[in-house]
């Protein structure tokens, strides 16, 4: 099981995932991204592949939706699960993808930095952690890993999901991602969709839900 996370946000956001399947025996990578732009981090993830003992399941949250559909061509990729994830098409950037759905308020907490995009404490709160405790919003916005300004513009190469059993959490509050853009693109590739009341770290707010479906992936039944 390989995590990839997304822009905002670290490897640790997977914590709640990453022990239970530990705990069940699942071997679990959770990917570092350095959000330098989509090549850069779908390389990581395909260091964590080539680490990896056997098949595996790629599951990517928001803008690690980019990466794992990237990524998941590699053979040892069994399965793909989107989380509140961006899930591209041929030539498709994050700006051309958000077009396709109605307008979020996101961009109003972006807080630019030496050509990196940080999200501010208040945005944390609002558009993206709302339904966490302060506690937590806080140590999102301390640990956030912060998007180069470059990758909003690159664009998604063949995507693995035309060839990849796909799985697909729409977070229905989701502030960050509108949720019926989630549902298009859970449409169009195709994946077995589950839609929780949660905010875009759905992950967070809700593991065990999360987790049902991730584990549903490694057995591969839709």
């Amino acid at each position: 099981m390989i995590f990839v996370h997304g822009i905002w946000a670290d490897g640790s956001s997977w914590s709640n995932q990453i022990t239970a399947l530990q705990a069940k025996g699942y071997p679990v990578i959770s990917v570092q991204n350095p959000i330098t732009s989509l090549a850069d981090d779908v390389a990581a993830t395909k260091r964590a592949i080539e680490q990896a003992k056997g098949k595996v399941i790629l599951v990517g949250h928001s803008w690690g939706g980019f990466v794992i559909t990237q990524a998941g061509n590699d053979p040892k990729v069994a399965g793909l699960v989107f989380v509140a994830a961006l899930a591209p098409d041929l030539d498709e950037s994050l700006m051309s993808l958000s077009a396709k759905g109605p307008a979020v308020t996101l961009g109003n907490y972006f807080a630019p930095v030496g050509g990196f995009i940080y999200l501010t404490q208040e945005g944390v709160k609002a558009v993206f952690a709302q339904d966490l405790k302060e506690k937590e919003q806080t140590l999102i916005y301390a640990t956030q890993t912060p998007g180069a300004q470059n990758v909003f513009a690159d664009k998604s190469g063949a995507p693995a999901w035309k060839t990849k059993p796909s799985w697909y959490i729409v977070a229905k509050s989701d502030k960050a991602i509108h949720p019926e853009l989630e549902r298009f693109m859970a449409k169009r590739i195709n994946a077995k969709t589950t839609e929780i009341e949660a905010s875009h770290v759905v992950m967070l707010s809700h593991p065990k839900e999360v987790l049902a479906v991730i584990e549903e992936a490694a057995t591969g039944k839709k």
